[in-house]
Formats: structure tokens, C-alpha cells, sequence
């Protein structure tokens, strides 16, 4: 048990940092600390359980768009170099034609960070929006030269999900069940079917937000208007999972980077190339590394880093230098994203989870 850790989670959640969360924290394969915390949902007053499902939000970048995109590059249907003119004809002949998807990966295509399509699709019938929001983004002027800066963007991750569906012959969240959570049998993490909802009763998924253009509380429907217009599955937000299952899949790409995966979906040198800093970004190729000043990491992982962040309040962290992974998994825009206070708790809470560890 990580007591200062497991203290500040509790605090966290009395002090109103966010109504309830799970932290999973794991050291060379062993699980240090595996608790939640406070509640699922304030309305019901319905506690959190470790089995508690939650809206990922952009965890999907890292946790589906990228691995899917690695095993596509495994398997030699698409390189990292390719340009999208060659990926898709709609592509041929715009701006968008010499994009590469290493730079839709790293964040430096010249697409800009976010448009709200939902209020122009979403009045469409449901088979037409994922066509029309695809054009909308072919249209969408670029912000910035491609490769030039670095501005951390939907839109590119929306533009991978349509690469990997063309390049893989089949929608993203099916491709991902067939090739990666199936074969690691993760049977809790998956995208929604839209206002269906989430595979699991409602009561199991911690709630987000009161969406005002939908006029209820959000539970077990994605909470990005994007994805949500879409019928649940995009490139950039989607995915929900335990954290258990997150954890899981965690682990599986830390055995990979330290060579002792005994059945590897990833060739090691693979995963190495995506984890690598991409140029000058501060990021690698699908993943978040900890910034200079002020990481919401805290102080004490290494440089070799990776992990992500999640507008919901979920997050990872992967130290393989001291084999550390640190899932947290809040709810924190419950009821309101007008609660930031998870920006200082975060660091907080890290710094307490490797101070332990490490015995500072």
C-alpha cells in the first residue's frame, strides 16, 4: 500500500478535486496499489468500484488510434513516411495531400487543434455524418505549415481513424477488438454504438457531464460532442475501460519495451520507434512525454516517459527505466468541466506515488 498516495486520492475526493477515481500503480510487474475512491456519481450518490468503467476521452489517441496504426505498420499496409494523398484520393490535389502520418502522430500536421463539428452534423441522419464530417475535415484549412509547429490536435487523430479504416478494410473499433483487445482478452475497453450507449448496464460507468445541447447527464454515452456525432467511434476520444483493462494493455506494451513479452503484439523495435521523442515536439508519436516545467507527472519520472492525458480526468504513465506504470482514472467534469483543480492535484499525487517507490 502506497499510504501517502492512497491518502491524497481519498483527500482528493473529500476536498472535491473530483467526485470519485481509480488509481492503479504498479512496480516491476507488481501491483503497489489498486483502490477507488469517493463516487461514481453525485446525483445517486452511487459509490466507485474498481470495476467502475469510465470515459477514457483522449486516452483513445494513444490506447486505440495509435496502436492501431503501429500494427498496420507492422504489418506493411502503411509506413509512418506515407503521405495521405496516397492513403486517401479524397486527399489528392488539397492541402492536406503532404501530410505524413508520423506528423498527424506527433501533433505537427498544420491541422488545427479543434472544431466543433457536432453542431453541423449532428442534424444529419446517422449514416451520413461520418462522410460529411470526413469532408468537412479534407476542407478544413490547415492552421499552420505541416511540420512546421507543434499544436496538439483532434482533428489529425480524426483524420488517422479515416486512414485506418480505409488502409484496414474495417471500422476502427473493429479492427482494434480483432487484432488487439480481443487477443488480450480486455473485454473492458471498447467504444459505444452511439446513443445505445456502452455494453454494460449504466449503473457500472462513472458519469461526466450535464451536456447542455443534449440536455441531460451524460452516462455511458461519449462525452465528446465529435466522437458522440459520430456514433461513438473516433480517432481522438471514444474509448471507455476500467482501469484494470487499461492497466492491462499498459503492461503489455512495458513488457514489449523491456524485451519479456511472451506472446508480443509489437516487435520491440516498434514500439521503441514510437516512444522515441518525435523532433522537437515534446511528444512521441502518438504519446505525451513529461514536459520541462511543470509536468502533470510530477518530478520523479524519467525522461523516458510516456503517457497521456484525458479531458474526463483519466491519465497514464509508463516509466520503463524504473518500471512504474500509474493509471488514474477520474471523473473529475462531473458534473461541470468548470472543476480544474485535478491541474495541481495531479503532479501532487505522482510525486507522492514515486517518492514512496523510490524511498524519497
Amino acid at each position: 500500500m502506497l499510504k501517502q498516495a492512497h491518502r491524497q486520492m481519498r483527500e482528493g475526493a473529500a476536498r472535491g478535486v473530483f467526485p470519485g477515481g481509480v488509481l492503479l500503480v504498479s512496480q516491476k510487474g507488481r501491483v503497489r496499489l489498486f483502490e477507488a475512491y469517493g463516487y461514481a456519481s453525485l446525483f445517486s450518490r452511487r459509490r466507485m468500484t474498481r470495476d467502475t468503467v469510465f470515459d477514457l476521452a483522449s486516452l483513445t489517441k494513444p490506447l486505440a488510434t495509435t496502436l492501431a496504426v503501429m500494427t498496420l505498420t507492422e504489418a506493411g499496409g502503411l509506413s509512418l513516411s506515407q503521405r495521405l494523398d496516397t492513403l486517401l484520393p479524397e486527399a489528392r490535389k488539397t492541402d492536406k495531400g503532404a501530410i505524413r502520418v508520423e506528423q498527424l502522430l506527433g501533433h505537427t500536421s498544420g491541422l488545427p487543434a479543434f472544431r466543433p463539428y457536432y453542431f453541423r452534423i449532428g442534424p444529419l441522419p446517422c449514416p451520413l455524418r461520418k462522410q460529411h464530417l470526413r469532408g468537412l475535415l479534407i476542407r478544413e484549412p490547415l492552421a499552420y505549415r505541416s511540420g512546421q509547429r507543434t499544436v496538439y490536435s483532434d482533428l489529425g487523430f480524426m483524420m488517422l481513424e479515416w486512414v485506418i479504416e480505409r488502409v484496414a478494410g474495417k471500422p476502427l473499433d473493429r479492427f482494434l477488438r480483432d487484432q488487439i483487445y480481443g487477443p488480450l482478452g480486455l473485454e473492458h475497453l471498447f467504444f459505444t454504438d452511439g446513443e445505445a450507449g456502452v455494453p454494460v448496464r449504466a449503473e457500472q460507468v462513472a458519469a461526466t457531464e450535464w451536456c447542455p445541447w443534449r440536455g441531460r447527464l451524460l452516462q455511458g454515452v461519449v462525452h465528446d460532442g465529435n466522437a458522440y456525432a459520430v456514433n461513438g467511434v473516433q480517432g481522438h476520444a471514444g474509448l471507455f475501460g476500467t482501469a484494470e483493462n487499461v492497466f492491462r494493455l499498459l503492461a503489455e506494451l512495458l513488457a514489449i519495451c523491456l524485451g519479456n513479452a511472451p506472446r508480443a503484439l509489437f516487435r520491440q523495435e516498434t514500439l521503441l520507434r514510437f516512444w522515441a521523442p518525435y523532433r522537437n515536439s515534446g511528444r512521441s508519436l502518438g504519446f505525451d512525454r513529461p514536459s520541462d516545467i511543470g509536468a502533470s507527472c510530477g518530478r520523479f519520472f524519467s525522461e523516458k516517459t510516456v503517457g497521456h492525458l484525458g479531458f474526463t480526468g483519466t491519465s497514464f504513465w509508463i516509466d520503463p527505466e524504473r518500471e512504474v506504470i500509474v493509471v488514474l482514472l477520474t471523473n473529475r467534469i462531473h458534473p461541470s468541466r468548470n472543476n480544474l483543480r485535478i491541474r495541481s492535484f495531479r503532479p501532487e499525487l505522482h510525486d507522492a506515488v514515486m517518492a514512496e517507490i523510490l524511498g524519497k
